[in-house]
């Protein structure tokens, strides 16, 4: 820039235009890829295209990006790619509004959302760009779920499923939030279909025990999220027989030591084998509950305030440790999907076995003595351990461990039962009623039943349907669109269907990250020798709503891929950081409460610096921002401040910063120092607030000390204009070529401080006599302690404090601390 076009503000606007075609024209973020560096891979979970982009996007991709410009200018070649998550519900619903197809809408959104990550001046390769409702995407979805299925781990069942009736498509329990639909709010109701399953069962314990690669890498929240929703549980199998069966009934128990306190057995109403347990005279008693139930939710059913309801079936089960005979009820408390969908009750030792019991005035049977008041009389179940007493087989243990092994041994002696491991997980619904997604690439034969569709026939594309046609009319509207479903089997010809059902969106994003490594690929859905070079992610942002859903998916579908052979790997992130929300006035944005924020709207105001500054300064990245409590305004003064240092600068190019100022110089490193420990550990609004400092230290030195030309004022603003890239971009650029340095600002260097200038030249010493202070010395930081002592015990003060009396002892912890004891 010559010296005519040199201004004393930075133009935010005319910054943000020039240097986004700037960088997109030399595709500055483009990793080299040619192994000449160590490579680090930098992910933000990708957006939906919803509309444009919002306060949250603002936060969670300026964190990301702090990350990815920092290891770039530390000299690794990083990939911070781009994409969208692009199928969905929301695309479906907007163009049955519209009378178009949910492509029109999605695309349009993309774009506009792709402007909007243009101009938040985001360091990513757009070259990696992917969208996952794009056919030479969603062909390899479709590739992978063949491959799950050839392993037997997609496959189809009956069973209730979590229904929302506004949007007419089945949930996955992850997707049910306190017993309602997450997108739409509706509550959720039970029906029964036949529907797709991954079997993500098969890798509950390898959830469980990989997280050893993760632990002290992910938040611990989520880790425990994880654990809790896997739900590893420890006990045994019991066999009940049950007379109107007349064979066995398996249940799984925690507490196998208590069976001599069953005294009841329970089966959820809407479990398979509940109708098999009803006799005739109480079917219709049983009838009418089941279709009660079906109207509540999970959450309701287990919830310990819930008042307990239930049926008599009329049959009994036998209690295989005593020989007792156990009424069998149906109970909405009792899960179909847990276990066998079956348990026994021990109400004196589980509140909600007791409530149940006291309410059908069924029998209390204590097993454990905990000192505590009888749970007959006083309705408070005693959970946890005691004393074995009405326990033949356990009488007068104590130890809990000792009597759940000692009761599996008789179990397994008496073959009526066995120590048993089972978890709370379940498999992973994936089928959809819904037109928008990825179509399941199997075909329905009469004679062959489930056909995979060939490999070299993908994708199975979705048919053009549009408005109307995309409304539910009792199936699918995919089922609807007869030209399509209707086809041929591929091993014998004859007339068949394809499945009409298409995956849940996490199916796409659960293997998104590995697409990033090949985007171009046309004839794998990426090659090892890529995801070699580039996997684990090395750091991967996001919120922690998603710890249950694609962050666990992700996990298993890695694993899944491992044992194919196609990965060297186990967990997909290495580390994990969520990012709070932005919320205002103390609560979350939303139009009902008329207390949104506009990003467009704050970035017309005050520019794309000030917005990522702001946010990036309000608090650590885990925490929530309030933008009521924030200021961009004063950011931008700020980064002024920032940009006229670079513009006051007198000093040439190359100038020996080492002949500078020392005390600005001092500042200058230990600000590089701090930045980069900060950074290290995360803490990116400290990295603003010692910018700002070293801001501040450079302008005085101007103003009122060694002035403008001093070359320690160029190393400070060298500095800032470094550091400060990270967060604000524009500026960064801005100031860089004000300087004299060709660009890009992130094709520089990340400066190292000098450890001579980190060393202070002086202390403070505090001498303290009898345990109070009397003295403060400036000192060397090297003095020896015998120089120390000898310095406070001839200080004026500390003389009087003495007043004439010997020295018992003296502390001395150099330099920081002398500690005289007086006789």
């Amino acid at each position: 820039m010559g010296a005519d076009s040199r201004h004393a503000s930075y133009d935010v606007n005319a910054a943000q235009e020039r240097w986004q075609k700037y960088w997109a024209e030399h595709e500055t973020f483009k990793p080299l890829d040619d192994g000449s560096k160590e490579r680090r891979y930098v992910l933000d979970m990708f957006a939906y295209p919803s509309g444009d982009l919002h306060m949250g996007h603002a936060e969670a991709f300026a964190i990301g990006d702090v990350v990815a410009r920092y290891w770039k200018l530390k000299g690794y070649d990083v990939m911070h790619p781009i994409g969208w998550d692009s199928f969905g519900l929301p695309a479906e619903n907007a163009a049955i509004k519209r009378n178009a197809h949910p492509a029109e809408w999605t695309y349009a959104n993309i774009e506009t959302q792709a402007a909007s990550f243009r101009r938040y001046g985001l360091s990513v390769d757009w070259s990696r760009r992917i969208h996952t409702s794009d056919e030479e995407y969603y062909r390899w979805t479709q590739w992978l779920f063949l491959r799950f299925f050839e392993r037997g781990l997609a496959y189809r069942k009956d069973s209730y499923v979590n229904w929302c009736p506004k949007d007419l498509t089945v949930l996955a329990n992850e997707q049910v939030i306190d017993g309602k639909c997450e997108r739409c709010g509706t509550d959720v109701t039970k029906r029964k279909l036949n529907q797709w399953y991954f079997k993500i069962t098969e890798y509950a314990e390898r959830l469980l025990e990989d997280m050893d690669q993760i632990e002290g890498k992910w938040p611990d929240r989520v880790l425990a999220m994880q654990r809790n929703w896997i739900g590893k549980s420890q006990g045994a199998y019991v066999d009940f027989q049950v007379d109107v069966l007349g064979e066995p009934l398996t249940v799984f128990t925690t507490r196998p030591d208590t069976l001599y306190g069953a005294t009841f057995f329970v089966v959820a109403p809407d479990a398979e084998i509940a109708p098999k347990l009803v006799t005739e005279e109480n079917r219709e008693a049983f009838e009418d509950y089941l279709e009660k139930v079906k109207k509540a939710t999970e959450i309701e059913r287990q919830s310990t305030e819930h008042e307990k309801t239930g049926v008599f079936l009329g049959s009994y089960a036998t209690n295989p440790i005593n020989g007792a005979k156990l009424p069998i009820y149906a109970a909405d408390y009792v899960l179909s999907d847990y276990g066998t969908g079956a348990i026994m009750a021990v109400p004196a030792h589980d509140q909600r076995d007791l409530d149940f019991a006291l309410k059908f005035d069924l029998p209390v049977i204590t097993v454990l003595e905990t000192g505590l008041p009888d749970p007959a009389e006083s309705g408070v179940a005693t959970p946890g351990d005691g004393t074995y007493v009405n326990s033949p087989a356990l009488e007068g243990l104590t130890d809990k461990a000792a009597g759940i092994a000692a009761m599996n041994a008789k179990l397994e002696a008496d073959g009526t039962g066995k120590a048993a491991t089972t978890y709370r997980l379940r498999d992973w619904l994936l089928s959809r009623q819904r037109f928008w997604g990825c179509p399941i690439p199997i075909i329905h034969c009469p004679e062959h039943g489930e056909v995979p569709v060939p490999d070299d026939q993908l994708p199975v594309r979705l048919p053009d349907l549009r408005g109307e046609q995309l409304r539910q009319k009792g199936s699918s509207p995919l089922a609807a669109a007869t030209d399509w479903v209707n086809t041929t089997c591929p091993i014998c010809g004859a007339p068949a269907k394809r499945d009409a059902d298409t995956m849940d969106t996490f199916v796409d994003s659960s293997w998104y990250y590995l697409r990033y490594c090949s985007p171009h690929a046309d004839d794998a859905p990426f090659h090892r020798e890529d995801v070699e070079k580039w996997m684990p992610v090395a750091q991967y942002v996001g919120g922690v709503e998603h710890a249950i859903l694609h962050l666990l998916y992700s996990r298993f579908f890695t694993k899944v891929l491992y044992d194919l052979g196609m990965v060297d790997f186990t967990e997909p992130f290495a580390r994990l950081m969520n990012q709070g929300q932005v919320i205002n006035e103390g609560k979350a944005m939303s139009k009902s409460l008329g207390n949104g924020v506009d990003l467009g709207q704050q970035i017309d105001a005050y520019g794309v610096d000030a917005i990522r500054t702001t946010i990036v300064f309000a608090g650590p990245p885990e925490d929530d921002i309030d933008w009521a409590d924030v200021s961009p305004a004063s950011t931008v003064k700020f980064l002024q401040r920032a940009y006229r240092i670079a513009y006051d600068v007198a000093s040439d190019k190359g100038v020996d910063f080492a002949t500078g100022d020392k005390a600005l110089r001092q500042s200058t490193h230990r600000t590089i120092a701090a930045v980069t420990e900060a950074l290290d550990s995360q803490r990116f609004n400290v990295v603003v607030a010692r910018i700002m400092e070293l801001v501040n230290a450079a302008r005085k030195a101007i103003d009122s000390g060694p002035g403008a030309a001093d070359p320690a004022v160029r190393e400070a603003a060298e500095a800032v204009a470094v550091m400060v890239s990270l967060i604000a971009p524009y500026l960064a650029e801005e100031m860089w070529e004000l300087l004299g340095h060709e660009p890009s600002v992130a094709e520089g260097t990340w400066p190292v401080a000098d450890p001579q200038l980190l060393v202070a030249e002086s202390v403070t010493c505090v001498v303290q006599v009898g345990g109070k202070v009397r003295a403060k010395l400036t000192v060397s930081p090297s003095i020896s302690e015998a120089e120390l002592e000898e310095l406070a015990l001839a200080d004026a003060g500390v003389q009087r404090a003495l007043d004439g009396r010997s020295v018992a002892k003296t502390i001395v912890r150099a330099p920081k601390l002398v500690s005289i004891v007086p006789a």
